[in-house]
């Protein structure tokens, strides 16, 4: 886990006469290291060399874990031992204690100084790295844990509360539950130590004033952690997701390449003819190469998406080689097309490039310059999270769950809801996140009178924006938006417009402050569902359309005094508003009512 010398004797400060230091312990192992590799004896003696190099290992190694111990513990970090609450039947409160170093033997953890002293303490670090790391998020996967303890948690079409149930079951047995207790305990404590402030000091990342990747993952700090062990001009290739030149995540890990390394080459490519095994085929990695420090000026790039064509390893190698399929990317553009997270756009030729060049002359979505609009996107349920909240028909006082495959451009009713929530308990739940954040507003303002429920509206209520989270670059369209009817919900697979804020103006509270007037959704909507929204999302989207990448669109900020305006949201009036839900919506696009709609968009 650690790397420098250094790092051990600046904390290695102890004064005891039977314990040796850290230093003294790498140069007796350094020791013995050279007589074995300058023998000049039988291969008995080199056997018995080894024989003592290996157990000298062994007796250096608590000394290591200790000095581990203390970074752990300087870091302020204990070890929290999960517990079962038996009355809730549910995780109880963990126990936090301090670690001990049978908690650091447990990790078997590497330490670098001690294994390459020569290599890292003396030449500065490695002159080359290839590594594939794990591409795993660092977390408790409790299907993952249970599959060993049950042949039923194996099945993959295995419902949400089918695995909630046998998970209930298996937890009842005492040798079960020990189990999984003692394998969620196992996390906390090196959650932390990855999120403290070094040695993954580019972990974490802030993109427009907000903490972006909460998740630790593990091909993030294989990253990291090449860069800290090759040496000043030393060169590293790695094999990780595609995530590092896209994910907000992943942003401090760009900034790192772009701004201390000169970045050589950077390819993206799908899974083709499933060169890894077990990994989807559609699944999208990234081949990089960087030297050791510097700063980067410019970068070979090239990305290659389920081609139509056979491939296979032959023709990805070629694919590699062949500069006339890759383009060659200023670090510069990279800055100026993705100023907050330096996402990488997936350019596939230079045409791209002058292409985006182009069309991000005009502000970004999620920057808006006065006086116009913007659009603020949120999500209202989460399918697991709120699970308890649906039902599987429709009844009394019950209102939809509209998914992400209810919609298609321009039509709501492309699919038919599954689930169905009770109004008044959804309302509930919605209303008290709304009432809250109100409550927050009052007290940064040092306003202290409460506000009556009855007072605020809620989204679900009113027309609304929105499109679908889940697509990727290679579906027939990646950007799928709508404009939804009222007294619909939606759960997180459907990213929606917030249609209502609140505001504290010159000492008074405004509630229910609309962005977007109705003209202004139907002009946004044409802009969301246009080839060039299409053709900029699909050289950054994988497998999700998020909100950053929705907010750092460029969108034109018309107004009812432009022509091009009034023809658009006339347009996506006619295609949106086909059936009598629509017909108050559909006059602030020019229609008398929905039968002014296309009529082969109609039900």
């Amino acid at each position: 886990m650690r790397v420098r010398d250094a790092d051990f004797e600046r904390k290695d400060t102890t004064i005891d006469m039977f314990r040796p230091r850290y230093r003294e312990i790498v140069e007796t192992k350094d020791q013995l290291v050279a007589r074995y590799r300058h023998h000049d004896r039988k291969d008995a003696d080199l056997l018995e060399l080894r024989h003592q190099i290996e157990s000298y290992k062994r007796q250096a190694k608590p000394k290591l874990d200790e000095l581990l111990l203390e970074d752990f513990a300087r870091h302020g970090i204990k070890y929290e031992q999960a517990t079962w609450d038996t009355k809730k039947g549910a995780e109880g409160k963990p126990v936090k204690r301090a670690l001990r170093v049978e908690d650091i033997e447990a990790l078997k953890p590497f330490h670098w100084g001690y294994e390459f002293d020569d290599v890292l303490g003396k030449r500065g670090g490695f002159d080359v790295i290839l590594t594939n790391p794990p591409w795993e998020v660092f977390k408790p996967n409790a299907k993952e844990f249970f599959e060993t303890h049950s042949d039923v948690v194996t099945k993959k079409t295995m419902t949400i509360k089918d695995f909630e149930t046998e998970q209930a079951r298996l937890l009842k047995e005492p040798v079960v539950a020990k189990a999984w207790l003692r394998y969620l305990s196992d996390y906390a404590h090196v959650n932390q130590y990855f999120r403290a402030p070094e040695p993954y000091r580019h972990q974490a990342s802030t993109v427009a004033g907000k903490s972006a990747g909460t998740d630790i993952n593990l091909y993030k700090l294989f990253v990291e952690r090449s860069v800290a062990l090759t040496r000043e001009g030393g060169r590293c290739g790695l094999i990780v997701p595609a995530g590092l030149y896209t994910d907000l995540g992943a942003k401090a890990l760009r900034q790192l390449l772009l701004d201390a390394n000169q970045l050589d080459t950077l390819f993206g490519l799908s899974n083709e003819r499933n060169l890894f095994e077990g990994v989807h085929h559609a699944f999208k990695f990234c081949l990089t190469t960087f030297a050791r420090g510097g700063k980067t000026t410019q970068f070979e790039a090239g990305f290659r998406v389920n081609p139509r064509e056979a491939v296979g390893a032959d023709t990805v190698e070629r694919y590699l080689h062949d500069a006339t399929e890759h383009v060659i990317v200023p670090a510069e553009t990279v800055r100026r097309l993705s100023p907050d997270a330096l996402s990488l756009l997936e350019f596939k030729h230079p045409l791209d490039l002058a292409i985006a060049n182009a069309t991000f002359r005009f502000p970004l979505l999620g920057r808006g310059t006065e006086p116009t609009w913007l659009l603020d996107i949120h999500r209202e349920f989460h399918m697991t999270d709120d699970s308890g909240l649906f039902r599987t028909e429709p009844g009394k006082g019950r209102l939809p769950l509209f998914e992400g495959k209810v919609i298609h451009q321009y039509d709501s009713r492309f699919g038919e809801p599954k689930y169905w929530l009770a109004e008044a308990e959804a309302r509930a739940e919605l209303l008290s996140g709304r009432s809250k954040k109100i409550q927050r507003l009052l007290k940064a303002s040092h306003l202290g009178f409460a506000v009556d429920e009855r007072d605020i509206s809620l989204d679900y209520e009113q027309h609304r924006l929105a499109f679908r989270d889940v697509s990727m670059s290679t579906n027939e369209r990646t950007m799928i938006a709508t404009v939804l009817p009222r007294n619909v919900f939606c759960p997180h697979t459907m990213s929606l417009e917030s249609v209502f804020r609140d505001e504290v103006v010159d000492g008074k509270l405004r509630l229910n402050v609309r962005e977007l007037d109705d003209a202004t959704r139907f002009y946004l909507l044409a802009i969301f569902n246009s080839f060039v929204i299409d053709f900029l999302l699909r050289q950054r989207v994988t497998a999700h359309v998020s909100f950053f990448f929705v907010y750092n669109l460029p969108v034109p900020r018309l107004g009812p005094d432009d022509a091009a305006f009034q023809m658009l949201v006339h347009r996506a009036a006619r295609l949106t508003c086909v059936t009598p839900e629509f017909d108050d919506l559909a006059k602030s696009g020019g229609l008398t009512d929905h039968r002014g709609g296309a009529p082969e968009f109609a039900a």
